[in-house]
């Protein structure tokens, strides 16, 4: 597989992986499956373990991904964000090709092809290598789903958000009681306690920043679900 080194944040479905090299931390981002669904591989950089967030379809191409040789990092854990099929399509091959566990919000986890090996709430970390994520719980999408928080010492935040916020607005819901939870979700625990620069990676498509979303707020909560 071929991953370039200049990351934007956007990949094409079925091209080429896009990685991001901080200081202690590679982020790599991966479009799968039909509907272009985002598989990120973080690498601590020191320990050489990795987390995959989403392991949503095409296992032959994580596992590309992830890599063959000797030097590959040792794929510790997935993280599945939420219940929806199509971010869990491959999550059974790709754990058990590598042993790797398996953890998702305790409101999301039955229907998974697998138990998670351990659940995760509001407030948990989960840690790859010697870098540790918050979990951050935004309730609407589905009852379960979860944002993975990176704060690196050595710049902006890193904000994995699943299918609760894109660029353009929150994620799908079903009724205006799930779209006022996930907004005023997003606005408490996401927009009120991060910065401007935080980056975040969603589950489909490009990424962005919380400055240039935020101030489209009034206008996502005017148009409702």
């Amino acid at each position: 597989m071929n991953i370039v080194e200049t990351y934007t944040g956007h990949v094409d479905p079925g091209g080429d992986a896009a990685r991001r090299t901080l200081d202690a931390l590679t982020i790599t981002k991966l479009s799968v499956g039909p509907m272009d669904n985002n598989a990120y591989l973080l690498v601590c950089r020191a320990e050489n373990e990795a987390l995959l967030i989403d392991a949503a379809n095409d296992p032959e191409r994580i596992s590309d991904l992830v890599g063959h040789g000797p030097d590959r990092p040792a794929l510790r854990t997935v993280v599945t964000t939420h219940q929806h099929q199509d971010h869990w399509q491959a999550l059974g091959a790709v754990a058990g090709a590598n042993g790797s566990n398996t953890a998702a919000h305790p409101l999301d986890a039955e229907p998974l092809p697998i138990p998670p090996d351990f659940l995760v709430e509001h407030g948990d970390t989960v840690k790859v290598g010697q870098i540790t994520l918050e979990v951050i719980h935004l309730r609407g999408h589905t009852p379960g789903s979860i944002a993975l928080l990176y704060r690196d010492p050595a710049g902006h935040p890193h904000l994995f958000t699943g299918d609760s916020l894109f660029p353009g607005g929150p994620g799908r819901t079903t009724s205006p009681e799930e779209f006022a939870s996930l907004l005023d979700d997003l606005e408490a625990r996401i927009f009120g306690e991060l910065p401007d620069e935080t980056w975040f990676y969603p589950g489909h498509g490009d990424d962005s920043t919380l400055g240039e979303e935020r101030p489209k707020i009034p206008e996502w909560r005017e148009r409702g679900w």
